[in-house]
This record gives structure tokens, C-alpha cells and sequence, in this order.
């Protein structure tokens, strides 16, 4: 309870405005109940958003956008510069949260706040870099530029696995071009985000912005589908299953809306014969491990140069032994739980799949006992086509399988309905580079001696076919939560029409 007044989540508020807060634990109607994954024990509840609170919000969201759009965009970069050193204060407090609710390692808790902390600096530098081109006329005496305007509400729904990131990657950045958010996170880490929200509306208010922020807490999908559907959101972003996300993408299209998707990966790592092992092994593990396989860059797949096979495996399931499993406020320990029952039950259900098929199971593979959601990370070897294999199991199960070629290795990992993350371990620059080429990955994330998670703010996040085609955080990610418009001046006193056109009357 501590953790929870650190973070000013003790007082009995709403889980569904722009001031959004929470806490009532004995009632169960109109609430929705947050869950330890360590223990399955309660730790709160907030209240459920109605639709009636969706259209408050969307209203009180409409007016506030109309005064934000007026701030200069330096400005509102300023105001997010202080959200993110509100941040760099409850880091230890929030990150401890996120393992609390999420399950994730302290570490990886963390490390979720540092890269919010990370996207606010970034942001502000962006909110003075929204350039436009400028453009010769064919005509005497004009000019032509481009200018980037604001959209307006932009709605964030996020999934529980990154409770609190994934919203910064979107909120900033949008706030900065002069939009206001929505968000609406996921209903297994509620607590996560009327914390944030907590720490923006103390910003905001300093400010006199209240309203840039929102936040509505439901497990209502009529109101995701109505904001999907609503004219008055020009842009949805949706982080979460491709089953989902083409749901809300032909929602939205049908408004001629649009969307931006994060949905999920089936992530390789291929390793030839030239790797250092040193450096492939670890960066294997935490890929497949880390928030207990529950990343949608989790590495699913291995592939392994033939005459290094065995040794790479032996390497892998001594690495495994090693890793500590509990508590996630345990520093000591690596992995944490899956997020509920139902998570387990789909990890136990790929399992018992794989050794249907023929899959030999070389590591793990079993739910332990006890209180709360904790399973062992399994290695199993198998066959690319299988179904399971091209299945995404969220959970710590990594598939490995022998190669010849590097060719045929890169046609294997490209052999998935996803392609968000890849990567290569490599000491010749010949196949690194062919890896990077037109004829390597065809996933939007594709890297050399470095596994396929934990990818930095800086560069556009975001992958290709079923993952969605989506790009949040970094480079120009930016433009999608603006609207182009192309001006032409004409500043001499006679009208000149383009293509030489003439019409005198």
C-alpha cells in the first residue's frame, strides 16, 4: 500500500475523466478488479468508464484541443519536458507498479518508465523539428511550401504488456504536434495508467492545460468499437492482436478514419557459424525470456547454423538453468509470472501442441505449482511450418531448428504471417549486409548481433504484413498524427494559372 500513496493512488476517485483516479477495493459492480499475477490476490479496483463517461471525454477533449492547437509547438514541448522530469521523480515508485500489476521483472518495470522518460526528451526535441518542404512554383511570382497541422483526439488503446510505454510513444509525440489523447488501457493493468494519468494532471494543471491527457478504464468493448467507429477520433492507435487490430482497421477505414497498428510478431533470431555465442546467447535468452516471453518481440523462433547446432543448444539450456524465477520486486530473480490463468493455459496448450506434432521438448515446458501465474521457459526443438510454430503463444517458448544456408535460413524466418522483428548473429559483414538488403527480413526491425527486443526510442517502431505496417516513437513517426497541407502563395498582381492554362473573361 505504500507503493500505491507513493504514487497518490489512496484516495476513492474516477477511473474514466481527465482527472481519472481510482481506488474502492471492497466493491465489485462498476469496477474492475486489478490482480497481483505473483499471488492472484486483489490489490484494487477501479471504476469502470460508462458510455455516457466516453462521450464526456471525447467532449471535454474537443475543447481542449480547440485551445492546445494554438500553443506553439516549442511550448508544448516544455509542458511534456515536465511530465517527463515528473517521470525521472516516481520512476522507482511507477516501475514498481508496472511489475506489481504487469508481472515484469523491477528491472524491466523500470526500464519501461525510463523509456516514457526517454520519449518525453525525445518529443521535446521533435516539437521544434515539424518541417515542412518548400517547393519551387512553375508559375511567376508564387511560392509553395508544406505545413504539418494537428489532427485533433488521437485514442491510444494499449495492451497490458507494456502498460505504460507503448501510451508515452503515442501521447507525446502527438501532444507535441497539437493533438489530445484518449487513452484506453488495458483492463489487466488498470492501476498502471490512472497512475500516469495522476502524474500528467499534477503537470498539466501547473500549466493550465487539463484536458491534453485522458484517460478511460473499461472492459467494455462497445466503447472500443464506438471509438472506433466515432468521426470525432480521426486516429485510432490500437497495440495488440492482429485478430483485433483488423477489426479495428476496418472499422476505422470505413470512416475513412485512420489507424495505426502494433499488433503481433512471430520473431527470429538466425545464428551462423561465425557468431560469437558469447554475445548470441544472452541476448537469445532475455529475448525469449524477458517479461516472460509476453513481448510482441519476444524471440519465438531460432535458427541455427547445422555444424554449431548442438553446441548453441547445450550453450542455451545451461543459460536457461540460470534463470531465477519469482516475485518480479525480487531483484534477484529474471523472469516473473504470465499475466493470468488464461495465459498459462495457452502456454500449456502450445506445449502439449509441439509434442503433439513431434516436437522435442529439450528444456521446461511446465506451469509450476503454487500461488500465482508462473510457468517455465521452454525450449523445444521442431519444424518452421508447423502450426504452432507460426502460431503467436504470448509466453517464454522459444522453437529452434538446424539450417544450411543463409539463404535458406532467411527464407525460413521470413516464412511468417508477421514481420516485426529479426535479427542476425554474424562475424562477416557480407552476410550482415545481405540480411539487411531488399532480399534479407522483410521485417520492419531488422538487426545484426543484437537480439530482437528492446528496441530504442529513436528509430520507428513497428513491423510489416499481420503486424500491421504501423511506426510509433522515433524518426519521422511523427506524421502520423498530423494532417500535410500544401500552400501556394500568390504574391504578384496578376492570376496565373498552373499547366499554362488560360481563362480571360
Amino acid at each position: 500500500m505504500n507503493l500505491l500513496k507513493s504514487l497518490n493512488l489512496d484516495a476513492k476517485n474516477s477511473g474514466a475523466s481527465t482527472s481519472s483516479q481510482w481506488w474502492s477495493s471492497n466493491q465489485k459492480d462498476g469496477e474492475i478488479i486489478s490482480y497481483n499475477p505473483t499471488n492472484g490476490e486483489a490489490i484494487g479496483a477501479v471504476y469502470r468508464a460508462s458510455m455516457g463517461d466516453y462521450e464526456q471525454i471525447i467532449k471535454e477533449s474537443q475543447q481542449a484541443f480547440l485551445k492546445w492547437r494554438e500553443v506553439p509547438a516549442p511550448k508544448r514541448g516544455e509542458i511534456v519536458r515536465a511530465i517527463g522530469d515528473e517521470l525521472r521523480k516516481n520512476k522507482d515508485a511507477l516501475g514498481s507498479l508496472v511489475s506489481l500489476e504487469m508481472g515484469k521483472s523491477k528491472q524491466e518495470g523500470d526500464g519501461e518508465v525510463q523509456e516514457m522518460i526517454d520519449m518525453a526528451d525525445f518529443a521535446v526535441g521533435q516539437s521544434r523539428m515539424l518541417y515542412g518542404n518548400t517547393m519551387h512554383s512553375e508559375r511567376p511570382e508564387h511560392r509553395m511550401y508544406e505545413q504539418w497541422q494537428p489532427l485533433g483526439i488521437v485514442g491510444v488503446i494499449s495492451a497490458f504488456n507494456f502498460p505504460v510505454a507503448v501510451w508515452s510513444w503515442n501521447a507525446f509525440i502527438a501532444a507535441i504536434c497539437g493533438n489530445v489523447s484518449v487513452w484506453k488501457p488495458s483492463p489487466k493493468t488498470p492501476l498502471c495508467g490512472v497512475a500516469v494519468q495522476h502524474i500528467c494532471n499534477k503537470v498539466l494543471d501547473q500549466f493550465g492545460h487539463r484536458g491534453i491527457f485522458s484517460l478511460i478504464v473499461t472492459d467494455n468493448n462497445e466503447i472500443v468499437k464506438t471509438m472506433a467507429n466515432d468521426e470525432r477520433v480521426p486516429l485510432v492507435s490500437f497495440t495488440g492482436s492482429t485478430a483485433v487490430g483488423k477489426e479495428v482497421n476496418s472499422t476505422v477505414g470505413k470512416r475513412l478514419g485512420r489507424a495505426l497498428l502494433e499488433l503481433s510478431g512471430n520473431n527470429a533470431i538466425i545464428v551462423d557459424e561465425t557468431a560469437n555465442l558469447q554475445q548470441a546467447a544472452p541476448a537469445i535468452v532475455f529475448g525469449a525470456v524477458g517479461t516472460a516471453g509476453q513481448r510482441c518481440t519476444t524471440t519465438r523462433r531460432l535458427f541455427v547454423h547445422e555444424s554449431i547446432y548442438d553446441k548453441m543448444v547445450n550453450v542455451l539450456v545451461n543459460a536457461y538453468k540460470k534463470v531465477t524465477i519469482g516475485d518480479p520486486l525480487d531483484q534477484k530473480n529474471l523472469m516473473g509470472p504470465l499475466i493470468d490463468q488464461h495465459a498459462v493455459d495457452l502456454y500449456l496448450k502450445a506445449i502439449a501442441d509441439a509434442k503433439q506434432t513431434g516436437g522435442k521438448v529439450l528444456f521446461g515446458g511446465n506451469a509450476i505449482k503454487g500461488t500465482g501465474f508462473f510457468v517455465e521457459p521452454a525450449i523445444i526443438e521442431a519444424q518452421n511450418d508447423w502450426e504452432v510454430v507460426q502460431r503467436e503463444t504470448f509466453g517464454p517458448i522459444l522453437y529452434v531448428m538446424k539450417y544450411a544456408t543463409l539463404a535458406e535460413a532467411i527464407a525460413m524466418q521470413n516464412h511468417s504471417r508477421f514481420g516485426l522483428s529479426s535479427a542476425l548473429f554474424t562475424q562477416q559483414m557480407q552476410r550482415a549486409e545481405i540480411f539487411l538488403s531488399a532480399r534479407g527480413s522483410d521485417c520492419g526491425i531488422a538487426n545484426i548481433n543484437i537480439g530482437t527486443s528492446g528496441a530504442e526510442i529513436g528509430g520507428a517502431f513497428g513491423g510489416e504484413k499481420d503486424t500491421g505496417g504501423g511506426r510509433e516513437a522515433g524518426s519521422d513517426a511523427w506524421k502520423a498524427y498530423m494532417r500535410r497541407q500544401t500552400n501556394t502563395i500568390n504574391w504578384g498582381s496578376a492570376l496565373t494559372l498552373a499547366q499554362g492554362i488560360k481563362f480571360d473573361i
